[in-house]
Formats: structure tokens, C-alpha cells, sequence
């Protein structure tokens, strides 16, 4: 039992050391980034810090199989190169029950990235997400999907209008049985319509079987009400701003995602980009381990044997072949072109099985 809690001490300790260094190359490049990105915005250096830093745990997360991979290398290389690997062997223990202690503890990391690290990266991701939006629109978000339908809001800081349906189609752009309510530049409702159907097209709504309050010109506004077959209201909205206002699946915590599924699917919005994330979260302590094995296969040699460097190459062209497979296959499950099962599960488990057959090709275990 000591000598597996060693090797998952080791592995555990090398995967913060990567982790460190690749926050210490990744926060200089995407502060960069925003503060190009804030450029004639408004925005100071502090702003780009701030964005910079919630945004790192989004991408230290999301690379974390190459994190993994590399501290698989490192940490059997050092075991090669100080001939504990040797040791090991002439203990009795196969290369098979060595891989045992850096395989659970990375199982064991991917379980406690999903339930702890998930939340976390949810929480900045959507902070970083409502930032950039005010950055950009000077609102927070132009969508939201709720129990009660579908939220929009649009207008500038002369009037803003709420709109309400319940139902839309998969892009936003036409509503069902929609509410609309405008209010001035104090807060104060000025009108209200109620449309069986509205679309948007050419910067206004397009509305069918309309009813018009006016709340803020009478007295009485059911009184002075007037439904009309067709009507239209401008509107500052597109199809692109809609879209984008859904944001990232990564901005949900993994423990909510059911539940906005069932509700994007009430509202009649494609849930199936957020359904290939939330079986790609599941998926992730298998591609953990998957990333611990491609690397243990090609670096379980002593160093004497020779060729260390091709093997090390040879472990790291598969490993990014694999991630990058992984997010194509993601891309593919999310545009309708595979089943989400095959899309998510097939790579990790392709890759536990190629890994696991090099193993038993080159090692005697």
C-alpha cells in the first residue's frame, strides 16, 4: 500500500507543478488578449486583469488532459531515470499493477474536478460571460430561459423593453404567445403588447394577433386598448445577439445542467450542445485516466534502452491526437452529425484500449 500512495503522491504533486506553469504562460497571453479586446471600450488595465483571471480557470480546465499527460511523462521518466522502475519490477509488481496508482488518482482527480472544479469554473465563467456582455452592450444579457419561458430584453438607456414568450423557435427569432412591456428612462412602463406570434426580421418584430396598452397615455388601458392583425415594434436584437446570449455551457454548474436541458427543450431551444457538454463532463475522469495511460505506455522503459526522446514525442503526438479527436468528435455530437454517446464516450474508451494494447506489447507484465 505504500509504495501505490507514493507514485499517486508523486503524480498528484507533478500535476500542480504543470498547472502552475501553465497559469504562469496562459494568464500574460489571454491579459493580452483582453485588453485588445477592450480596446476603445472604456476599460483599463484593471479590467483586462480582472477578465484575464476569470477567465483562466475555463482554460486551465478545459486543457487538463494535457495537464495530466504531461505529468504522466514527468513523473515516469523521473521514475526511469532513477532506476525505481527497475526496482519495482524486481519487487514482482507487473508494469500493469504499477499503472494502478497514477490511473485511480487521476480517476480520483477527474471526480473531484467534476463535483469541486466545475462549480468554480462555472461561477467565473459566468461572471466573465455577464463582464464582457456589459463590456460590449452595456446589459448584462439579452436571454435567459426560466419555468415561465423565454426572457429577452432589449433597448438602450432611453428605454428598454421586456419581452416574455412562452416558446420559441431553436434560434430565438420567433416567439409564441410573447408579452411585450417598454419602459421610459426612469423605469416607469409606457406600454404593453400581447402577440400570438412575433418574429424578428430587419431590426423590428414582426407580430401577428396583437393587443396594444397603452399605460402610459391613459388613464384606463384596457379601455383604450387595440388589437390589430399585424403589428411591429423596432428592436435593437439579432439573430447573432441572441444567440450568443445563451453564453457557454461551461457557465452552468454541472449539478444544474439537467435542469436548464428540460427547460431550453420547454422552451423550444436545441438543448443537445449542452447535452454533449454535460456527458463530455462525465466522460473526463475516463479521459483522465485514458491520458495517464497513453503516457505510461511509451515512458514505462529504462532510460538505458534508448529512444527515450521518440518515445516521449511518440506519447505526446498521441496524446494531443486524442484531445484534439475528443473536441472534434464534441464538435460533431453537438452539430447532429454523431449520436452525444458516441461522440462523448468512443475517444476515452478508444484510447484506454490502444493505450492499454501498447502496454502489453512492449512490457512483460
Amino acid at each position: 500500500m505504500i509504495l501505490p500512495l507514493y507514485i499517486a503522491r508523486r503524480f498528484i504533486w507533478l500535476v500542480l507543478i504543470v498547472t502552475l506553469v501553465f497559469t504562469g504562460l496562459l494568464l500574460p497571453i489571454d491579459l493580452m488578449e483582453q485588453l485588445r479586446r477592450l480596446d476603445g471600450q472604456d476599460a483599463g488595465f484593471g479590467d483586462g486583469l480582472r477578465l484575464a483571471l476569470l477567465n483562466l480557470p475555463a482554460a486551465l480546465y478545459q486543457i487538463l488532459p494535457l495537464i495530466v499527460i504531461l505529468s504522466t511523462l514527468a513523473l515516469f521518466l523521473a521514475l526511469a531515470r532513477s532506476s525505481e522502475l527497475v526496482v519495482i519490477r524486481a519487487a514482482g509488481r507487473s508494469a500493469l499493477r504499477a499503472l494502478l496508482a497514477p490511473v485511480a488518482a487521476a480517476v480520483l482527480l477527474g471526480v473531484a474536478a467534476l463535483i469541486v472544479v466545475n462549480p468554480i469554473v462555472a461561477a467565473t465563467q459566468a461572471a466573465y460571460e455577464r463582464e464582457i456582455a456589459a463590456f460590449r452592450t452595456g446589459l448584462s444579457s439579452v436571454l435567459s430561459v426560466s419555468e415561465e419561458g423565454v426572457w429577452l430584453r432589449q433597448g438602450d438607456a432611453q428605454g428598454q423593453t421586456v419581452i416574455r414568450a412562452a416558446r420559441s423557435s431553436l434560434d430565438g427569432t420567433v416567439l409564441f404567445e410573447a408579452t411585450f412591456i417598454s419602459f421610459d428612462g426612469s423605469g416607469s412602463p409606457t406600454e404593453r403588447i400581447d402577440a400570438a406570434r412575433a418574429e424578428l426580421a430587419d431590426a423590428q418584430w414582426l407580430l401577428q394577433d396583437a393587443k396594444r396598452w397603452p399605460l402610459a397615455q391613459s388613464d384606463n388601458p384596457e379601455r383604450d386598448a387595440q388589437s390589430v392583425p399585424f403589428a411591429s415594434i423596432p428592436s435593437s436584437l439579432t439573430r447573432e445577439g441572441i444567440r450568443d446570449s445563451f453564453g457557454v455551457p461551461s457557465s452552468i454548474p454541472i449539478f444544474q445542467l439537467p435542469g436548464f436541458i428540460q427547460q431550453l427543450d420547454a422552451a423550444g431551444f436545441s438543448g443537445r450542445t449542452h447535452r454533449v457538454w454535460f456527458q463530455t463532463e462525465l466522460a473526463n475522469p475516463l479521459m483522465l485516466a485514458a491520458m495517464v495511460m497513453i503516457g505510461a505506455a511509451f515512458t514505462m522503459r529504462h532510460v538505458r534502452a534508448g529512444g527515450s526522446g521518440l518515445m516521449v514525442l511518440s506519447a505526446l503526438l498521441l496524446g494531443f491526437g486524442v484531445f484534439f479527436l475528443r473536441n472534434f468528435a464534441q464538435v460533431l455530437g453537438e452539430n447532429g452529425q454523431l449520436p452525444v454517446m458516441l461522440a462523448v464516450w468512443a475517444p476515452p474508451l478508444a484510447a484506454i484500449l490502444l493505450a492499454l494494447g501498447v502496454i502489453l506489447r512492449l512490457e512483460d507484465g
